[in-house]
């Protein structure tokens, strides 16, 4: 053949293989609840679609969408039924679905986010997976934030006669429970409405984690931190695929994908958290927000509550389909402090 007929054929060849790519092109549509100039956004979810992208050779893509595709509470259904493809949210939005995951939600779960994120994923992986509450994704992830602590607008929280009789909002039942055992009157809503419901005095304090003190805004509403060493609560999440679109990926794709997610995902999300907390800790003393710690009366308290939780959640999550809840407490406590301390 000579070099002058070769050129078409080479031409062709190469657009065939770039239509074969094209073909073979997926993208994933992702819905996320924060702004796009949030953490959240920024640090992890627009670094996981540059790592799928790069583990695919480009074949898999995500478009992270400019707007929610429902509320906070809605993001577990938005992905279980292929609204999107991909959703991140809070177990605690929907309790009595995911039962099983309240241990981690309790006081006293620790303060180092991606030991704990690391932890709950080898929980899951362990104990929950065939759960059929998880049913209808493919989990990619999962999370905590490092410790929710008591933030009061106008006063320090220090003793539980402090804490008696204020209005806190709070995000589920674990929350709820916590503040009603202490005397206080819990309001539910997301961490979104807060800054309203400060602002028009609908409540007088919130439960958040120190960084989302500033990533939503509140240090002018929220000017009184209470710390608890080990957290007062912490909040779970997940970072969730449609079951149906996984599976319609390629297996090289779905092969590539996996060695991302997983305990790694899980990692990449609580670290994000462990650097904003420090950075929101040096802003709200820069704004002249006060730091207390607990005193051991209202620690005595909050331990008193986590027992009788601890006590309580054993019936509910064999109910809930889970065969030994001491066994799953018993090994997230012991994976994350040791993987606290390395």
């Amino acid at each position: 053949m000579s070099r002058h007929t070769s050129l078409p054929a080479a031409s062709l060849f190469a657009a065939t293989l770039c239509a074969a790519a094209t073909t073979n092109a997926q993208t994933l549509t992702v819905s996320s609840w924060v702004p796009p100039t949030h953490f959240i956004h920024t640090d992890f979810l627009v670094p996981f679609a540059a790592e799928v992208a790069a583990v695919t050779e480009g074949r898999v893509t995500l478009n992270i969408l400019p707007a929610p595709l429902g509320g906070p509470a809605q993001h577990w259904e938005l992905a279980r039924n292929g609204i999107a493809d991909i959703t991140w949210g809070n177990f605690t939005y929907e309790p009595e679905r995911f039962v099983a995951m309240w241990f981690a939600e309790f006081p006293n779960a620790g303060t180092h986010a991606e030991a704990q994120s690391r932890a709950l994923w080898r929980t899951y992986e362990t104990y929950m997976a065939d759960n059929p509450a998880f049913a209808g994704v493919k989990m990619l992830g999962v999370g905590l934030f490092g410790g929710g602590q008591l933030h009061h607008g106008t006063k320090p929280i220090t003793t539980p006669a402090d804490i008696a009789n204020q209005t806190f909002r709070m995000g589920g039942p674990i929350q709820e429970r916590m503040l009603t055992a202490l005397g206080a009157v819990p309001v539910a809503a997301p961490a979104t409405r807060a800054y309203e419901m400060l602002e028009s005095g609908v409540i007088d304090g919130s439960l958040h984690s120190i960084e989302s003190v500033m990533n939503f805004r509140l240090e002018g509403v929220l000017k009184h931190h209470t710390v608890f060493p080990k957290g007062f609560y912490d909040a779970t999440f997940f970072v969730a695929m449609n079951a149906a679109r996984w599976n319609r990926l390629s297996e090289q794709d779905r092969t590539a994908i996996e060695g991302i997610i997983g305990e790694t995902l899980s990692a990449a999300w609580g670290r994000s958290f462990d650097i904003q907390a420090p950075r929101a800790v040096a802003k709200l003393a820069e704004a002249g927000n006060s730091f207390a710690e607990p005193s051991q009366e209202l620690i005595s308290a909050v331990d008193a509550i986590y027992a009788q939780m601890v006590e309580d959640w054993i019936i509910a999550a064999q109910r809930a389909g889970v065969a030994d809840p001491e066994a799953v407490l018993d090994f997230y406590q012991s994976t994350y402090t040791q993987l606290a301390a390395q």
